[in-house]
């Protein structure tokens, strides 16, 4: 089992991105609040931490292997206890997990469904099941420091997490579709300015047109 790999990161796509590690190049599943952090250092070296999985039918024979990759090991332990809550497979938790892990568990600690269910595939009942399964098994993750990409505890940003992930939620409910709203976003916070707010990005993201 592949439990950690070092590459050049090569390509960064919607749900997976690529590492070339020698002559071979991997493809690695991650998360969207895994992608935004790693995408800023494309073309430089990567260390994630990983866990397999089959994807498929055995019944009509077909298994893919799957390699999943996170920035540090706590947030690969939180998403594989996540996974234990019953009726959240590998997919479903790899398509909630759009924000920071310390968020999430910082709704689940506080036992709050309603907030979980802002994440895409968590409905109410999965929600609720969510918060009876892992309320207790959270704290930790509650009080992680946010990691950088290279695994190491994170100086603060010019632009907050929390405000980075509530403008691309912003920028999804008036309708644009998830990859355009991580492109504004991207070019938008490129430049390095401190925004303070929500609308100070979107006001910037509109008047780059």
């Amino acid at each position: 089992m592949i439990t950690k790999i070092t590459g050049l990161l090569t390509r960064v796509l919607d749900e997976e991105i690529r590492l070339q590690v020698g002559p071979i190049e991997y493809q690695v599943l991650v998360p969207e609040f895994v992608r935004r952090v790693v995408q800023h250092v494309h073309g430089q070296e990567l260390t994630l931490f990983t866990s397999e999985y089959l994807e498929g039918n055995p019944m009509q024979g077909r298994l893919v292997p799957r390699l999943i990759g996170f920035s540090t090991e706590p947030e690969l332990e939180f998403f594989e206890l996540f996974c234990t809550v019953d009726k959240v497979g590998v997919r479903k938790a790899m398509k909630a997990l759009v924000r920071p892990i310390k968020e999430i568990a910082d709704a689940i600690q506080r036992q709050d469904p309603k907030w979980l269910t802002s994440l895409p595939g968590i409905g109410p009942a999965t929600a609720e099941q969510v918060v009876a399964t892992l309320k207790r098994k959270v704290t930790k993750f509650a009080l992680m420091a946010a990691a950088s990409a290279d695994g190491q505890p994170s100086t603060p940003a010019a632009v907050a997490g929390s405000l980075i992930e509530d403008a691309y939620q912003a920028l999804l409910s008036v309708g644009h579709g998830p990859a355009e709203a991580r492109d504004r976003l991207d070019r938008v916070l490129a430049g390095g300015k401190k925004f303070d707010s929500v609308e100070e990005i979107l006001l910037a993201i509109y008047k780059q047109g």
